[in-house]
């Protein structure tokens, strides 16, 4: 079972991985702002990583737990703020989050087969917070020894 969830998780990685560096090499290359250049570039390193973690973790490396355990990390938080801005998703993603308005409003999203990197000193005007539940899992799964 924990060599099926494994690969599961890897293959999540790679799929995520890829379709994140070429979406990022795509934001990268019409070459605009300095500042979207060094966000496109953050992410084209991040979801580098990522995809070399899941290629890893498939083939049964050593380094593959390790390294996918740092790539479920990096997806654990979400948050959105007027000053900062950070959220990243590999391959799928269920969040659960809380909108901070004068009432406070608990939500949840989730998608499968998709990539997402927001990195930015701006963000929306409704601040949220919260955390990838799929990411934590997967955390989880990769501490089995």
């Amino acid at each position: 079972m924990r060599d099926v969830l494994f690969r599961l998780i890897g293959i999540l990685e790679i799929a995520g991985g890829l379709y994140g560096t070429a979406a990022m090499l795509r934001r990268l290359l019409p070459l605009g702002t300095t500042q979207d250049a060094v966000f496109a570039a953050i992410g084209l390193v991040i979801f580098a990583f990522v995809l070399l973690a899941g290629v890893l973790l498939v083939e049964n490396r050593p380094r593959g737990v390790g390294c996918s355990q740092v790539a479920q990390l990096l997806q654990l938080p979400l948050l959105a703020t007027p000053v900062f801005s950070y959220a990243l998703h590999c391959g799928a993603y269920i969040n659960i989050y809380a909108t901070l308005l004068h009432v406070p409003r608990l939500g949840y999203d989730w998608h499968l087969g998709s990539q997402g990197f927001v990195f930015a000193i701006a963000g929306p005007g409704i601040s949220r917070i919260g955390i990838n539940l799929l990411a934590l899992a997967s955390w989880l799964v990769l501490r089995l020894r």
